[in-house]
């Protein structure tokens, strides 16, 4: 069972019109750090990549790391313990189908960043992770999940065997059969501030990712009304055809954590393509296939989106940050019980 113990904003003023996509880390001694992206409009040149920090139980004031030139999109931070550094992955370029992946270091939680590299010299459509968070298996390699918008939308699982230094490339995980013509572009109307270029497309993307006792796993977001899933039994190196779920969904993000031998899964759901992104809701799973819900995040009008979960097993606490109707990121305390 789960309980809401805390709801808060991490901003005073979010550092543009709009800010959207947030990524959290739990740093040390009860410290956390959050990144998203902000400008005046998504898929502007001056979005670009921030973070803040909480620190003595404040949050700072957010703090530029990224920008300039063209868009900046989806952070995604990984604490590496091992390497005792935060790094940020992040996209840029104005067109989502030809993005490319960056990478920034922090030695001290955040408060100074390295120059950016590219993850992988000469990308092009994105590699690591696309949305959410990296998964540290079990053999100790590192798993991202990627995917492409061209034409049909695409995912893959990005693996790194070494500390995230080098990566390969899955196979792509594509739903079999999904039919998709340049000439008949699918282009919905809705209310959702997106980029445009969003709207044409059809398949998965963005999949977000756990390890069991089976096996890997991610779920995905979709352009047909449903939650796909895929299945790797080769520690992440190969995924099946993605299947669909019992699960509504909108054409927009969601995220798993797997602890205390439970998934727990937040998303929107809805079942319309490009649909309201409200509620947000919060469900469990035992086998990642069979979802009950456990409560509503938000239930009011305005897009409440693109969660983060995380989890701090020494404090029986769920973390979940989302975008609040674009002018905040929210984060929210549950507590296990």
């Amino acid at each position: 069972m789960l309980s809401i113990r805390s709801r808060e904003f991490i901003l005073k003023k979010s550092p543009g019109a709009f800010c959207h996509a947030s990524s959290l880390a739990l740093l040390s001694r009860g410290s956390l750090y959050c990144c998203f992206f902000a400008g005046s409009k998504e898929g502007a040149d001056d979005c670009a990549i921030y973070g803040v920090a909480l620190r003595d139980g404040r949050w700072q004031e957010p703090q530029f790391i990224a920008g300039g030139g063209c868009p900046h999109w989806n952070p995604v931070l990984w604490p590496n313990e091992k390497e005792k550094e935060l790094v940020l992955f992040y996209k840029k370029g104005r067109r989502i189908a030809a993005w490319q992946t960056f990478v920034r270091r922090s030695r001290d939680e955040g408060r100074t960043w390295s120059e950016e590299e590219e993850l992988v010299p000469g990308d092009s459509g994105g590699r690591g992770p696309v949305r959410n968070k990296v998964l540290l298996l079990k053999s100790g390699a590192l798993l991202a999940g990627a995917s492409t918008e061209k034409g049909v939308w695409q995912a893959y699982a990005d693996r790194s065997v070494d500390g995230g230094r080098t990566w390969q490339l899955s196979p792509p995980i594509a739903i079999e059969g999904l039919a998709y013509e340049e000439k008949n572009k699918i282009v919905t109307k809705s209310d959702i501030a997106v980029s445009p270029q969003s709207f044409c497309g059809r398949g998965v993307i963005q999949p977000s990712l756990w390890q069991d006792e089976a096996g890997v796993h991610m779920l995905l977001r979709s352009s047909e009304g449903k939650i796909y899933r895929a299945d790797s039994f080769d520690d992440g190196r190969i995924f099946s055809s993605p299947y669909p779920l019992d699960l509504p969904n909108n054409n927009s993000g969601l995220d798993v954590i797997y602890t205390y031998k439970r998934l727990y899964l937040a998303c929107n759901p809805v079942a319309k393509n490009w649909g309201s992104r409200s509620p947000l809701s919060l469900l469990s799973s035992e086998n990642g296939l069979d979802f009950k819900k456990e409560l509503d995040l938000e239930t009011g009008p305005g897009e409440y989106s693109y969660p983060c979960l995380l989890c701090s097993e020494r404090e029986d606490l769920l973390y979940v940050t989302y975008t609040w109707r674009r002018q905040n990121i929210a984060l929210l305390r549950l507590a296990i019980s």
